[in-house]
């Protein structure tokens, strides 16, 4: 079991040009997502998912309240996210678990869970 990370490409419509001009800029004003989506592609239930900030004394910003069907996908909302760097914990079903520390939810906006 893995957790995807997509990148939504918005960059790569810029002119090849424009590119390395644009991507400090982009890497000084990184913000964290108000929301992130989160799509299980397991063929079991996903039945916590937890998303935290890192360090000594974690706090939980985000969570799915009730179980993801298999296929479906929700939309989790950060409660003060601050910085860009998580960590994500995905438990199933199935007793299969996952987890990733430092995520960057400012690049990762959308996870996708599979096999």
């Amino acid at each position: 079991m893995t957790i995807h990370r997509l990148v939504l490409a918005g960059l790569l419509a810029l002119p090849a040009g424009l590119l390395p001009a644009t991507l400090p800029a982009a890497a000084q004003s990184a913000k964290p997502p108000a929301q992130i989506t989160v799509t299980n592609m397991r063929s079991v239930p996903l039945t916590l998912f937890e998303i935290a900030t890192g360090g000594d004394q974690p706090r939980l910003v985000g969570k799915i309240a009730k179980p993801l069907a298999p296929g479906k996908s929700a939309a989790v909302k950060l409660n003060k996210p601050a910085g860009c760097s998580y960590f994500v914990l995905a438990r199933f079903d199935d007793a299969v678990e996952s987890d990733a520390e430092d995520m960057n939810l400012c690049r990762d906006k959308v996870i996708r869970l599979t096999e």
